[in-house]
């Protein structure tokens, strides 16, 4: 079995238990969903102000 067949597979089962999450339990996936962008927005504001203190 090659790498990108690895790769297919595990994608593959990924987006059946994303489609899952979302079928069984919305509730769940929806607070899952506000976290993931609550952690990229704070790690997004990190970044900025890292950038704006390395120019000041």
């Amino acid at each position: 079995m090659g790498l990108a067949q690895a790769k297919k597979i595990v994608l593959y089962g990924l987006v059946v238990f994303v489609l899952y999450t979302i079928i069984k339990t919305p509730e769940r996936a929806a607070e899952l969903v506000q976290v993931g962008f609550e952690g990229i927005s704070d790690a997004a504001k990190s970044i900025g102000d890292f950038m704006t203190a390395l120019i000041s």
